[in-house]
């Protein structure tokens, strides 16, 4: 088996329920979700910043996503990353995703029935 050249983990909190649609015969889930890094400022205190990941996913993945996936639990996902560009009133913008081929619930209650 080869490298995969274009592979990310990350592991946060969904900010929203996964937003579901019909695309043709296949669903999609559209989510973000918020990871945090820490460091130390100059006065040796640790600081936390917060970035935003925009997920997407496609099939089976998306209808697992929708089952599972909530707003604030923590997970951990694997995916790709992929660019769109797209002009708007003349100026080229740029948008990344991640396009998710596997998750897993980290923060799980005694009522989810995940098999």
């Amino acid at each position: 088996m080869g490298t995969l050249e274009n592979s990310v983990q990350l592991i946060g909190r969904p900010g929203m329920d996964p937003e579901v649609k019909n695309v043709g015969d296949r669903k999609s889930v559209r989510f973000s979700i918020a990871t945090n890094d820490y460091s130390y400022n100059d006065n040796h205190e640790i600081e936390k910043s917060t970035s935003w990941h925009n997920i997407v996913a496609w099939g089976k993945i998306a209808e697992q996503a929708e089952k599972y996936i909530k707003k604030g639990k923590r997970i951990a996902l694997e995916g790709r990353l992929k660019t769109r560009v797209y002009e708007k009133d003349g100026k080229k913008n740029y948008f990344t995703e991640i396009t998710m081929n596997e998750f897993l619930l980290i923060d799980r209650s005694s009522n989810d029935d995940q098999t």
